[in-house]
């Protein structure tokens, strides 16, 4: 799949998760997910944005979605940082990259005029019946956790 367009169905996954076992997003059906694509463990951008997925969890859970993030890291390293920032998504490990390549996230990026291939910071709103509700393209962190909720919300209210 090129990059996910909102109506399409979410290609279905299976991969390693923090704290051991597997996450499959076909684990979720009847249910909302988010979906945030986050480049590295335990830099200061994807730690603000789990931090913030993280606390607002319980309002997730309460508007029926699951929050599941995914990066390019190690199942160990994603463990190391669910517990130093105490952390309660779900994080997925796609070391190989076959997830964030089908989704179209796994992208060549520049920085100061260095070319490179990485994870573009994209969030995706997944309705109960596995069709892709919302995107949002290269995040801006702040506030982002905030009106993902809202959109979560509105969904379980139908209005979405």
């Amino acid at each position: 799949m090129a990059n996910p367009t909102e109506g399409a169905i979410a290609p279905d996954f299976t991969l390693p998760r923090d704290g051991g076992g597997t996450v499959s997003l076909s684990d979720f059906k009847g249910q909302s997910v988010v979906l945030f694509f986050y480049p590295k463990d335990d830099t200061s951008s994807c730690t603000t944005e789990s931090i913030a997925f993280s606390g607002l969890l319980s309002e997730f859970s309460a508007a029926g979605a699951v929050v599941i993030g995914m990066s390019p890291d190690s199942v160990k390293k994603h463990d190391k940082f669910a517990k130093k920032y105490d952390l309660s998504v779900i994080l997925a490990s796609d070391e190989d990259l076959t997830v964030l390549n089908g989704y179209g996230i796994w992208v060549e990026k520049s920085m100061y005029g260095r070319k490179y291939m990485g994870v573009e910071r994209t969030t995706l709103l997944i309705g109960p019946d596995g069709v892709i509700r919302r995107i949002w393209p290269k995040v801006k962190v702040a506030g982002h956790a905030e009106e993902v909720l809202a959109a979560a919300k509105s969904l379980a209210n139908g209005t979405v």
